[in-house]
């Protein structure tokens, strides 16, 4: 698959990290001599910029968490003037304070080239009409995609999520090839057009999908890939280091991670050890680049497992392996961790059930955890003989129990009858605290 930049995606392992060392020293240097919040939190580690002489030292700096963010909400701890900003993107602050990101001119273009490389990695070019279903705004998905696909040559539709129905309309009148969005809403949109008789395996020029803003299995995108005949990529980025950035290549086997603009570490989430390739543990980023707000070892607390083997594609830059879920999205069923995407692969491979289409809700009674799984039935299976409905109940009990190793009540639902999402799917209501 052609590269965007293949000197630099290309180029040899050795060079890339002496690349990557190069930024990083540099990087320590500027926020030890110039921002007060980094000087602090080095003095408290008893590190300094001295002390940092190769990338295994980056093991003796400070991590850096989302509350510090909220912390020093909104700008305290920005490294670049007002006057240098162009841009301020907000996170919805839907777990406490929100977190503002600033950005320099800079930093929206290395943002755009990083976005550019994953989609020519996807094989999508000039000649490609991208249909962008993400959210426009203080949101970061539906502008970087944006700006990325803008960037390759492509023709943007930026659609952004809702009217669904009108949605599917432009996929057919302007020729859609790509489309971003989250897996979540490209099922509600595969279910609504199935709804208006049209087909997008067979009605649509869709060939490629972007998926991305939600944990999502292995299972969800064959059901993906097979119903509506398309390649479906992951992608991933968070709004703190300047949202969606790296992407899958056409090997589908791993988002790649642009080593010269971030430097990728798994760490143990108890013990805070750095864990070798292959073993699956919490991301921490480093993005080397960024001048507005640049972040030193933030934990990003997605579960997933570095892979440093070069990839079949020819590029050489580190890749994780698919998201399993959050340290702070796990929950903890007596004793057990349980992640809502391990609930959506166990479903997936039941046939009578919409896998894709659950909820969670853990309740406590007493000191026992209880939690229920509400699944949604397929029409074929519809039926009013109790005896069937049962057969299908025990099934999925059984599944989840071998899956999970803790069993589950199960609630099986009429066909449409749990929540659809256009952004980010919310599959857990936990009432432990209420």
């Amino acid at each position: 698959m052609r590269a965007w930049d293949p000197r630099i995606e290309e180029m040899p392992i050795d060079e890339l990290k002496k690349i990557q060392y190069r930024y990083f020293k540099s990087l320590v240097y500027r926020l030890y001599s110039f921002s007060d919040f980094y000087h602090r939190r080095m003095k408290e580690a008893n590190v300094h910029p001295d002390d940092f002489n190769s990338l295994e030292d980056v093991k003796k700096l400070p991590f850096m968490y989302k509350t510090d963010l909220r912390d020093s909400y909104p700008n305290k701890i920005f490294t670049a003037s007002t006057d240098e900003l162009v841009r301020y993107h907000v996170s919805s602050g839907t777990t406490g304070k929100p977190t503002v990101v600033g950005y320099t001119q800079k930093d929206l273009d290395l943002w755009t080239q990083s976005v550019a490389r994953s989609l020519t990695a996807c094989g999508l070019g000039r000649g490609d009409v991208m249909q962008v279903s993400y959210g426009y705004g203080l949101f970061t998905g539906g502008l970087g995609l944006h700006y990325g696909a803008e960037k390759i040559g492509a023709t943007v539709v930026p659609t952004s999520v809702g009217n669904t129905e009108r949605q599917i309309e432009l996929m057919q009148d302007l020729n859609v090839t790509a489309i971003a969005c989250t897996p979540s809403y490209l099922n509600h949109m595969g279910e609504v057009a199935d709804k208006m008789g049209v087909s997008i395996k067979n009605d649509t020029l869709l060939k490629t999908a972007i998926l991305g803003a939600e944990p999502w299995s292995e299972q969800m995108r064959d059901h993906i890939q097979n119903k509506m005949g398309i390649l479906a990529y992951n992608i991933f980025g968070t709004s703190e280091i300047s949202g969606p950035m790296f992407c899958e290549c056409s090997e589908q086997n791993g988002i790649h991670i642009w080593g010269d603009i971030a430097y990728t570490e798994i760490i143990d989430p108890e013990t805070q050890e750095v864990l070798p390739p292959g073993e699956k543990g919490e991301l921490v980023m480093t993005v080397l680049q960024k001048e507005a707000l640049p972040m030193i070892r933030y934990r990003i607390g997605d579960i997933t497992y570095l892979d440093e083997s070069q990839c079949p594609c020819g590029r050489t830059h580190p890749r994780i392996g698919r998201l399993s879920g959050r340290v702070d999205d796990m929950l903890i069923i007596r004793g057990i961790n349980v992640f809502p995407s391990q609930v959506e692969h166990a479903l997936m491979s039941i046939p009578e059930v919409l896998g894709q289409h659950f909820m969670i809700i853990v309740e406590r009674e007493g000191t026992l955890d209880n939690m229920l799984v509400q699944v949604e039935l397929k029409q074929e299976f519809f039926s009013d003989k109790i005896n069937d409905l049962m057969d299908i109940k025990r099934k999925v009990s059984h599944t989840l129990k071998n899956s999970l190793n803790v069993s589950a009540a199960i609630e099986i639902m009429a066909p449409n009858s749990l929540p659809r999402f256009e952004g980010k799917a919310k599959r857990v209501i936990d009432r432990r605290n209420i």
